[in-house]
């Protein structure tokens, strides 16, 4: 009985194991699916933070050529 309970624990084990090694390389390619893609969200706040530290920056330096706005006009 005691060595049934031990091979029982034992294939558990193995299992686990077996398991986790089949999965792996399905998480490790949508990790690298995850990194490689940018959602539409992750998008928006990116151009979001640009667009604040362009307004930052063009409130210190309203005189930069980046500042430039359409036409020719300056921002004040």
């Amino acid at each position: 009985m005691a060595l049934a309970a031990a091979a029982l624990m034992a294939t558990a084990g193995c299992v686990r194991t077996v398991a986790t090694v089949a999965t792996a390389p399905v998480k490790a390619a949508g990790k690298v699916v995850d990194w490689s893609t940018t959602s539409p969200s992750e998008a928006d706040r990116k151009y979001a933070r640009k667009m604040r530290k362009r307004e930052e920056y063009c409130r210190k330096y309203p005189d930069a050529a980046e500042c430039e706005r359409e036409y020719g006009e300056r921002p004040r």
